[in-house]
């Protein structure tokens, strides 16, 4: 785990890991409005061959409207994100950012709570994957 989300290696395939992480979000009240294929992107862009990676756009519209009401310019550390990737060996991993540790660069203690409970399911969220 880094100091800055939460991880654990899977014993699944990479296109299941996905799967389950988005079940694992929509289970906890996130749906997945983005989809970033960084391992398309560097080989379109760079010609690079790499690992399989994605970013997961996750949000949850009730947590998102109480946060951008207590700090309109919020939006710029959402949606939370999610990632699953590959590593050389192949093992797949998946990940979550912390939202208490992103919200700390936020000067606003309103945003605590929410960050308290988006970090809890969030959690939970990769615990069942």
């Amino acid at each position: 785990m880094s100091s800055y989300g939460f991880s654990k290696t899977v014993a699944m395939g990479f296109d299941e890991a996905v799967e389950k992480v988005t079940d694992a979000l929509q289970r906890e009240g996130f749906g997945v409005l983005t989809t970033i294929d960084v391992q398309a992107t560097l080989k379109k862009k760079l010609g690079l061959d790499t690992e399989r990676y994605l970013i997961l756009g996750a949000c949850n519209p009730q947590f998102a409207h109480r946060a951008l009401e207590a700090e309109p310019e919020l939006g710029l550390l959402l949606p939370c994100n999610a990632i699953v990737y590959e590593d050389k060996g192949g093992e797949v991993h998946v990940a979550v950012l912390d939202p208490v540790r992103a919200l700390s660069i936020v000067d606003n203690p309103a945003l605590a709570p929410i960050a308290a409970e988006v970090r809890e399911r969030l959690q939970r969220a990769i615990e069942n994957v």
